[in-house]
């Protein structure tokens, strides 16, 4: 943890930039639960639609154009009849298993704290 005390602007500029670009590609509600479903193996378009309750069909496309320009995820299409679209996570997209796996934690804790009887 990073001691409060004798923090410097440039140096909370210098977490507030890394932490907002982590954020603008990780936003929104479907970007996570489609890496965390990816996280249990390849899929096709309808098992990841599957693994996701209320996700359109459309806006799963979007969401996994988006993360395939971030370079997370990898879209693999396999010449045979029918052609096959598959979906896997790139290593760089498997560097997101420690802060995801943070964020499980800290969502788990917060759902106690918040849902605890005072």
């Amino acid at each position: 943890m990073v001691k409060k005390e004798g923090r410097e602007y440039h140096k909370c500029l210098g977490l507030i930039l890394p932490v907002s670009d982590a954020i603008s590609v990780l936003s929104g509600k479907w970007k996570l639960p489609i890496i965390i479903s990816l996280q249990f193996g390849n899929k096709r378009f309808s098992e990841i639609a599957k693994d996701i309750p209320k996700i359109t069909d459309r806006m799963l496309s979007k969401e996994l154009r988006d993360l395939e320009m971030n370079k997370l995820i990898k879209r693999t299409v396999y010449d045979s009849v029918p052609v096959i679209v598959e979906y896997s996570l790139t290593e760089y997209g498997e560097s997101l298993d420690d802060l995801i796996h943070e964020l499980y934690k800290w969502g788990t804790k917060h759902r106690k704290k918040v849902m605890a009887k005072d």
